[in-house]
Parts: structure tokens; C-alpha cells; sequence
């Protein structure tokens, strides 16, 4: 979530920060995604409504990187603030109703949770720090960006 976050609250987009925190945001979506459909606690063996929403994040993820990747940014913003909300909302989900983890993990292993927390948000800051702190090559060694069709 921090991931998120800091990308769609930053004023310069597209640029390399943008990139490769983005990168890494939607890699952990998609492996959040895929191993959702591990979990079957709610039906034993079976599929329940949640992984109906794993398979639409899966595809509105997939239309947000394919309209960066094709240069429609309008869509690209688009797709990607809503996937990030959905996830907003997936976690409220996930912490307002007290039969779940990790609000049994408040009360009975405070300390696992807060260890968890912890490496969450400093592999987050470690992410954001190493996109902000590559260097570009000198400009008369980078290639002048492709032409970009109007959406």
C-alpha cells in the first residue's frame, strides 16, 4: 500500500522513480493475487466470491500495465488508482471484521504484527529510496523518447 501511495501522491509521473516503484508495486499485486487463490479457508476446496475479485484485479492490473507499457496514460492512471483502491478497500475488509488475522493478530501477537509492519514499511522505503537515487546517464548518451500517440 505505502507503494501505491507514494505514486499516485507524487507530482512528476512516468519519470524513473515512477517506473520502478511501479514495477515492484505491480509485481507484489500480482503475487498477492495469484497466491490468493491458495486460500479456501471460508469453503474448504472451494472458490468463493474473494477470488472473484483476485481474477477482476487480475485483469484490471493487467489493462493499467498494458496501457503504460503502450503509452495511454489516461487509461494507465485510470486502471492503476482503481486497482489501488480496490486494495484499499481489501484491507479494510481484511481489518474491520475481528474473526480475520490481523485483527486477531492485534490482540494475541502484537509483536509479530508490528515486526511485520515494520519490514513491510522499510522495504518500502528501501524501494523508494534506490528509485530516487539512480543516476541518469548524461543526456547526450540517453536516446530521445519515442513519439507518443494521442489517446
Amino acid at each position: 500500500m505505502a507503494l501505491g501511495a507514494y505514486n499516485l501522491t507524487r507530482r512528476a509521473k512516468g519519470d524513473r522513480p515512477h517506473r520502478w516503484v511501479g514495477w515492484v508495486w505491480v509485481g507484489a499485486m500480482y503475487w498477492t493475487i495469484l497466491s490468493s487463490f491458495a486460500i479456501q479457508e471460508l469453503r474448504p476446496g472451494h472458490f468463493t466470491w474473494i477470488h472473484g475479485l483476485s481474477v477482476f484485479t487480475f485483469v484490471t492490473l493487467s489493462i493499467g500495465l498494458w496501457a503504460s507499457l503502450t503509452h495511454r496514460i489516461r487509461s494507465h492512471r485510470n486502471f492503476m488508482t482503481g486497482s489501488y483502491f480496490g486494495l484499499l478497500g481489501a484491507f479494510v475488509g481484511a481489518v474491520v471484521v475481528p474473526q480475520r488475522k490481523i485483527p486477531q493478530w492485534t490482540l494475541h501477537q502484537p509483536a509479530g504484527l508490528a515486526l511485520g509492519l515494520t519490514v513491510c514499511l522499510l522495504t518500502a522505503a528501501a524501494v523508494i529510496v534506490a528509485a530516487n537515487s539512480t543516476r541518469m546517464p548524461p543526456a547526450s548518451t540517453r536516446r530521445a523518447p519515442a513519439a507518443r500517440a494521442p489517446e
